[in-house]
């Protein structure tokens, strides 16, 4: 078992000896058991509040193995609208739930919700299922790096 204990920023150059694929929700996890694309078993042992992101690095106490953190595709519902207008109407009432939400100037992605996704239709948006990384905003008070 490898136990990663330090984020470090995207490093393109990075000798990479592991890949691991996490979810959206996984990656806010800073203690946990995760297995790598290899089969290895890796723990997360980052400090707490950590939110890990596509394309960081993680590495163990020796600071030799170099752990690529990507993220997984998982269900989710793609929100386009007509008008900009519309859009932002629905990051406001998604907003007011709290969901996570990930923001384009084209369209919103959330996790899937029968109930959210008949909100949003109801609201004349258009709304698809589609499998694909998930990358929600960060709490506004949240440093991307945890520092």
């Amino acid at each position: 078992m490898l136990t990663l204990t330090h984020r470090l920023p995207p490093d393109p150059q990075a000798a990479v000896a592991l890949t691991l694929s996490l979810t959206a929700g996984d990656r806010t996890r800073s203690r946990h058991r995760f297995e790598s694309e290899s089969g290895e078993e890796v723990h997360l042992k980052l400090p707490r509040g950590t939110v890990l992101s596509h394309g960081d690095c993680l590495t163990d106490d020796s600071g030799n193995i170099i752990v690529l953190v990507t993220a997984k595709p998982e269900p989710t519902l793609m929100v386009t609208a007509d008008t900009p207008l519309d859009l932002l109407r629905a990051a406001y009432h998604l907003g007011n739930r709290h969901v996570p939400l990930e923001i384009h100037p084209n369209y919103l992605r959330l996790t899937i919700d029968p109930v959210l996704k008949a909100m949003l239709e109801q609201l004349g948006l258009t709304v698809q299922e589609e499998t694909a990384p998930f990358h929600p905003e960060i709490g506004a008070y949240h440093s991307p790096h945890g520092h």
